[in-house]
């Protein structure tokens, strides 16, 4: 009995130890090859960061600074997935193990791809940036157009992703049928229930195919100034003049008037308006005018005029004072020199052409002395 109990034993003690022996040469092996393939992608990262590819390809830039994480994840996971080899004495763990590999991998891939489409647009955004000049209104149309492009490119990626990971598992493969079954009644309750979410996206795209406003264009809206900073699917982000943000749904830009001084190009005209006596000598202002513009560098060198546009009920003339800008923060800044510039000069040459309050008294006069005796 003794000699039957001592046999299994060392057999059942035999076949863990080459069960172990086994299983740590299968993850010697695989740790192996993760750090060779560590090892290959940081040699490809520096590669692409040294003067002789960088400074020629420019998508090296953006490839390092996007896809190195990714980069690095998906080569470990398709390195460890290549080299394991299951141990078939454990069913069980082993497909439990390769289902975890395969959705990090279905991940890391996703992330991947991601990040390569952006790099690759970024080359793009990068040079439209700097278009200046006839070009710019192009450049900034197309530059919102391909911002709003990869975001729904990248949303449908991550859909495609979801739905092959849920597909990894077979009890929905089973219930795949009665899903495609159910879809439609599906889609019409999922369409209720996001009905604004799916208006802002589809407002989002009319936007930027319609080019009614786009980054960096300058917009009036609730009485506020400012330029498009941010262009979503969903949101509006509006860079205020003293640096506030204003966030605004997509689709308000749909449904409610709103003001695009940058729509077919940025040069504006600015006012200045000046309200003074009867006696103000208006052609000598108008040259003076003109003098103060062409010693101002933000004056385009192209419109301007001085004009008597109105009498007021108080009694004072209105004059308009017009001047074109190559742009409207150039526009405010220049009126406001011009506008001092004139005041200083109305008050230093024709003090009496100020504005003054007249009244007039139509009392009868008193008598000079009480009748005498």
């Amino acid at each position: 009995m003794t000699t039957k109990g001592g046999a299994v034993l060392s057999a059942a003690w035999n076949s863990e130890a080459l069960w172990n022996s086994g299983t740590l040469w299968n993850w010697g092996v695989m740790a192996i090859a993760v750090v060779a393939a560590i090892i290959v992608v940081e040699l490809i990262r520096r590669a692409l960061k040294s003067r002789l590819i960088g400074e020629r390809w420019a998508l090296a830039g953006p490839v390092v600074r996007r896809c190195t994480w990714p980069g690095f994840a998906t080569a470990v996971l398709v390195t460890a997935n290549a080299v394991y080899t299951p141990d078939m004495s454990l069913p069980a763990a082993h497909g439990l193990l390769q289902h975890l590999f395969t959705l990090l991998l279905i991940t890391c891939v996703t992330w991947l791809v991601i990040q390569a489409a952006y790099a690759v647009t970024d080359v793009v955004l990068d040079r439209l940036l700097h278009v200046q000049g006839e070009r710019n209104r192009r450049a900034r149309r197309i530059r919102t157009q391909i911002t709003l492009v990869r975001r729904v490119s990248a949303a449908v990626v991550v859909i495609v992703a979801l739905g092959a990971m849920l597909f990894t598992f077979p009890e929905v493969r089973a219930l795949g049928a009665g899903l495609l079954a159910s879809a439609g009644i599906a889609g019409v309750v999922a369409g209720v229930a996001a009905q604004s979410t799916l208006g802002n996206m589809l407002a989002g795209l009319q936007l930027a195919f319609s080019d009614a406003i786009r980054l960096d264009d300058v917009v009036v809206v609730e009485d506020e100034w400012g330029r498009i900073e941010e262009l979503t699917l969903t949101y509006v982000a509006l860079r205020l003049w003293d640096e506030r943000r204003l966030i605004l749904p997509v689709s308000y830009f749909t449904t409610n008037p709103f003001e695009n001084w940058t729509r077919h190009e940025t040069r504006i005209l600015g006012s200045v308006y000046l309200r003074v006596d009867w006696s103000v000598p208006v052609e000598e202002l108008r040259t003076e005018l003109y003098h103060a513009l062409r010693a101002n560098p933000l004056w385009d060198q192209k419109d301007w005029t001085l004009q008597v546009t109105d009498i007021t009920p108080a009694g004072l003339v209105e004059l308009r004072a017009l001047m074109s800008a190559a742009d409207s923060p150039s526009a405010w800044d220049l009126r406001c020199d011009i506008r001092e510039h004139l005041v200083t000069f109305i008050r230093e040459k024709y003090p009496e052409t100020i504005p003054r309050l007249r009244v007039e008294d139509t009392r009868s006069a008193e008598p000079s002395s009480a009748p005498g005796r």
